[in-house]
Order: structure tokens, then sequence, then C-alpha cells
């Protein structure tokens, strides 16, 4: 076949959805027309390529050889018209770059340092979504996200922004009146517990980490459980009890004065902070722009915690 004198489009769009789902009928639900259309689109591009796709069977549909040895390539190329569709929407709006990142990295991280962006790329605009699923970049819709995690994210470019550790804080209100000198005084003070689905097995909970000091008379499994970061910090910042924080997370707050390491003990874990974006989104300016100004500003954040933590002896 002439590479030129390519298949229709929707009888290629037909073929994908069907093989993906395996049946006539969802693929119709998905493409919005009759399970006929979607046979006779698929019929169309048989004898287009002059070769059988789907063997039918009692028990179903079957995918020919040719159609498995194709389907791969397919999905492929509809994901690169995907990712064309949404760079010519990006083109034409060169002013924005969609973030996506986690709502307590966002919060404690990432919004407090927005500013220095805005003033630095005064023509660009930020469109910041805030959750815990996983993006599909696939949509087009987001540009660029951040992600903690191992740093495996096949199919698209990644930079490590900065590691993670985690560590016992609470405000200094509490430790005044309530000192934690060390870790057999978290037996006077309630423990606050980071509840957040991101957690890697490498960062300990309360239990794990009075476990790993021998600390006896101390239930770890005790006290409120929040379900994102920022919210077992904030209740740490109101003097509801001491949080194993991540100190990413916290570290602006200690600065300001809001939190308290009294401990000085902290813990590094597997995962890190990375930035993640397709491919073809690498060469839109603005996320260029974006990603390398991430990465200064991570870097030079590792660089002021390692050197505190080296002062404290942590």
């Amino acid at each position: 076949m002439d590479r030129r004198r390519l298949p229709p489009l929707n009888a290629l769009r037909a073929f994908e959805a069907a093989a993906r789902h395996m049946n006539f009928s969802r693929a119709a639900d998905e493409l919005s027309v009759t399970p006929g259309a979607v046979s006779q689109q698929i019929q169309n591009l048989e004898d287009c390529v002059g070769a059988a796709l789907f063997k039918r069977t009692p028990k179903g549909l079957l995918l020919t050889d040719a159609a498995q040895t194709a389907l791969p390539a397919l999905r492929e190329a509809f994901d690169r018209l995907g990712e064309a569709a949404s760079l010519l929407t990006a083109a034409v709006d060169g002013r924005r770059v969609t973030v996506s990142a986690a709502p307590s990295f966002a919060a404690k991280w990432l919004m407090p340092r927005l500013g220095r962006f805005e003033a630095a790329h005064p023509e660009v605009d930020v469109w910041l979504q805030a959750g815990m699923e996983l993006v599909d970049f696939t949509t087009g819709e987001v540009d660029v996200a951040v992600r903690y995690g191992s740093g495996r994210y096949p199919g698209l470019e990644v930079t490590r922004l900065m590691s993670e550790t985690v560590i016992p804080v609470a405000s200094p209100d509490l430790v005044r009146d309530r000192p934690l000198d060390s870790p057999e005084d978290l037996a006077h003070h309630v423990l606050l517990h980071d509840g957040s689905p991101d957690a890697d097995e490498s960062c300990p909970d309360w239990a794990m980490w009075l476990a790993a000091r021998g600390i006896k008379g101390v239930d770890g499994t005790r006290g409120p459980r929040f379900n994102q970061s920022s919210l077992v910090i904030e209740a740490a910042m109101s003097g509801r009890g001491v949080a194993l924080a991540k100190q990413a997370l916290a570290q602006d707050d200690i600065d300001a004065g809001r939190l308290v390491a009294p401990l000085q003990i902290a813990t590094h874990v597997d995962f890190a902070y990375y930035v993640v974006h397709p491919k073809a989104k690498g060469r839109l300016t603005q996320v260029r722009a974006f990603v390398s100004w991430l990465a200064r500003e991570a870097a030079e954040h590792e660089s002021s915690v390692r050197t505190m933590n080296a002062g404290a002896g942590i």
C-alpha cells in the first residue's frame, strides 16, 4: 500500500476501539455510533488492507495475527496524533503551561515559589491542577506533572528534582509547654500520622520509627490520621501533636518558625520528586522554561536543607 494513501481514519479508530474492548458494542458506545457502524468500518478497513482483522468464535472476538502485529503501532500513532493536536493548541497559546501536582506538594512547596517563576516569565500563565491521580498525558490537557515516586515513568522525559526525608516536627508552643528532648518523651505527646497514599515502603510510620529506635511505652498506632501530608503538617502547626512529616513539605514552616524539629532525627526514604512530561511537550518554550526553573528551585532547596541538617547534626 502507498504510505501516502492511508486507510480512512474513522475505520482505524473503529478497529483500535474494537480491539481494545474486544467487543463491537462497547467500541460503539465509546465512539457514539451503532455497533453496525463499527462493523461496517472494520469491514471497510479489512477490504482496504486485504486481510481479516478479527476471528469470530463462539467465545467472542479474537485478533488475527495481522491485527496483533499492527495494533501496537496503531495505538502509538493515535497517541502521537493526540500529542500533535495538543501541541497545535499549545503553540497557538504559548502563554500557558498546565502543571499537575499532588495537593500537598502543590500547597506546601510549589505555591510559595510560583511567584518567582511568574516574575521571571511574566509572559507565561501557570495553570495548576492539584490531584492525587496520575495525569493522562494522552488527552493533551496537562503539559507537565510533578510526581513523588521511584522515578520509573516509561514513555516520559523525567528530571529528578529532589530527595525526601521524614522528620518529627511540632509547634514551638507545644514543645515549650511539654519538652521533647528525646524519643522517650513522645510518651507525653499525641502522635499525628501521615496517611497519604503515596508513601513508599522505606518511609516509616510512627510504629516503625519507634521500633527502629527501641522505644518502649509509646503506642505508635494511636493518634489522629490524615490522608494528605499537608494536613498532618497543619495539624502539627496548630499544636495538636507531633507529626512525622515529609521534610521537603515542612521545611518552609520550619524556616519560618511555625514548626520546630526538636529531636533532629531525619530518616531518608527511597522515593523522590520528579518532573515528567511527554517528549513532544518538551519542545514548547513555556514547558522548557518551567522545567528549568523548577529544577533550579529544587536544587537550591535541597542544598539548603542539606546544609541545615549537617549543621544540626542530622
